[in-house]
């Protein structure tokens, strides 16, 4: 059974466990350095990625998270996504610059500002999982500002990427370990 690990520094990376476990892997809840070799795959949760930065910083795993991005998959959800990013805005903030895309931090505004919608879905999303639209959950969500030409949006919300694929790495500005909809996560494990 495949494991994928998930960055246990700060965030619900419980939730996104569970969902792993769903979608037929088994989860790692990853906190030093050498969990990075027992693994195939890694998700960066959703949480604050400022925070994120700092205990990455503090235990000295930034470059072992991003020499790992640079061989095996990695999927950020929310502040996971901001830390994959090649770019990131409103503020500048460093990033593991593992996809091509471009990200404003907190575009959709504040925590009262969060939403539950459905989100329509590509065709090769569909093709890849199951047809139909996506229960996503916005919480003090980023906005996809710049995609790279190799990267390939695979669903939107009012005109702006919002699940993002390139190569063997993954981005939802969205929560889909808050719903029961395992596909995201599938989808990921794909990549391993």
């Amino acid at each position: 059974m495949k494991q994928v690990g998930v960055l246990a520094l700060q965030g619900d990376f419980a939730a996104h466990g569970a969902a792993i476990e769903r979608a037929g892997a088994r989860a790692v809840f990853v906190r030093d350095r050498e969990q990075f070799a027992q693994i195939d795959g890694l998700v960066i949760p959703g949480g604050e990625s400022t925070t994120m930065l700092k205990l990455l910083h503090y235990d000295n795993l930034m470059e072992p998270l991003a020499a790992f991005g640079r061989e095996k998959p990695v999927f950020g959800t929310c502040a996971g996504a901001i830390l994959i990013a090649r770019n990131v805005f409103h503020p500048t903030q460093e990033s593991l610059g593992l996809m091509d895309i471009g990200v404003e931090r907190n575009a959709y505004g504040r925590q009262i500002d969060s939403r539950v919608v459905e989100i329509a879905v590509e065709p090769e999303f569909e093709s890849r999982t199951a047809p139909g639209k996506l229960e996503a959950v916005f919480i003090r969500a980023p906005i996809i500002r710049r995609v790279g030409p190799s990267a390939h949006v695979l669903a939107e919300y009012r005109g702006d990427p919002v699940l993002v694929e390139e190569g063997r790495h993954l981005v939802a500005t969205f929560h889909p370990e808050l719903t029961s909809d395992p596909r995201v996560h599938a989808l990921f494990l794909e990549k391993l």
